[in-house]
């Protein structure tokens, strides 16, 4: 049966003045959604992405306009600075976050309670004091709050 998920990003304190959104399509004929400039504080992105079965059972497979990835290693992207349309930015970066890290407790509340959305929260600023980008190296998953 195909559904819907509400998903949340919570992006903890990126860099002042910079663009992010996250990336709708491929390629070059992507657009950038719900952009955002940070100007202190956290940014976040509230959108829906739909889910089904996938052919190994117990395991889930998303899909979408912003759903990016091959099944079984489907992720979203956070475009940032010139990726998120600021032509001005000195950043041209992307983050991989992943589609992964929901458990079963968590997609049942879910389901239960429409006032439920599965969140995660990420670090935005990289070690060099850029934008936080590329494939996630630690990740905690997807847990569900209320809206």
């Amino acid at each position: 049966m195909d559904q819907t998920l509400n998903l949340r990003i919570v992006l903890l304190n990126p860099p002042g003045g910079v663009d992010y959104g996250i990336q709708k399509g491929r390629g070059g004929t992507y657009e950038t959604i719900s952009k955002q400039r940070s100007i202190g504080g956290d940014l976040v992105f509230d959108f829906t992405v739909g889910v089904k079965p996938a052919s190994t059972e117990g395991e889930l497979d998303f899909h979408g306009p912003i759903v990016q990835g091959p099944p079984g290693a489907r992720f979203l992207y956070i475009d940032i600075g010139t990726y998120a349309g600021q032509p001005d930015s000195c950043w041209s970066r992307r983050l991989k976050v992943p589609l992964r890290g929901f458990t079963k407790v968590a997609l049942d509340r879910c389901a239960a309670n429409p006032a439920t959305v599965l969140e995660t929260r990420i670090p935005g600023t990289a070690r060099d004091g850029g934008p936080l980008c590329g494939s996630m190296k630690t990740f905690g998953g997807w847990v569900p709050v209320l809206k």
